[in-house]
């Protein structure tokens, strides 16, 4: 098992995963009843097929470009944007560019 983060320190989200060349990492930042937060890389042309969630999540995009699609409907998100996946909505990730992201899902 992963050894979990520092608290009450800052952090540099981006810095803390790195891209792996035709690959997808991920690297669970908390994990609670209450949710999870998790840090991801996606290599370019990398992503995650279509999937649903019994609870929202938040992606945040920390660096490059991703292809979201939520219920069918495709967004560009980009640096610096966040999209929110809602509960059992069907969602899915494709890297345009490498891209970083944070997902946070809330459990209700």
């Amino acid at each position: 098992m992963e050894k979990s983060f520092e608290k009450g320190i800052v952090l540099d989200l981006k810095s803390l995963i790195d891209y792996s060349e035709g690959g997808v990492i991920s690297r669970q930042l908390i994990k609670s009843a209450a949710g999870n937060i998790t840090l991801f890389s996606f290599d370019k042309g990398e992503g995650l097929s279509e999937h649903t969630a019994p609870f929202d999540a938040l992606v945040q995009i920390l660096e490059g470009t991703a292809e979201v699609t939520v219920n069918g409907t495709k967004f560009t998100v980009g640096k610096g944007e966040s999209i929110v996946f809602p509960v059992n909505a069907p969602h899915a990730v494709f890297a345009v560019e490498r891209f970083k992201m944070l997902l946070t899902m809330i459990k209700g």
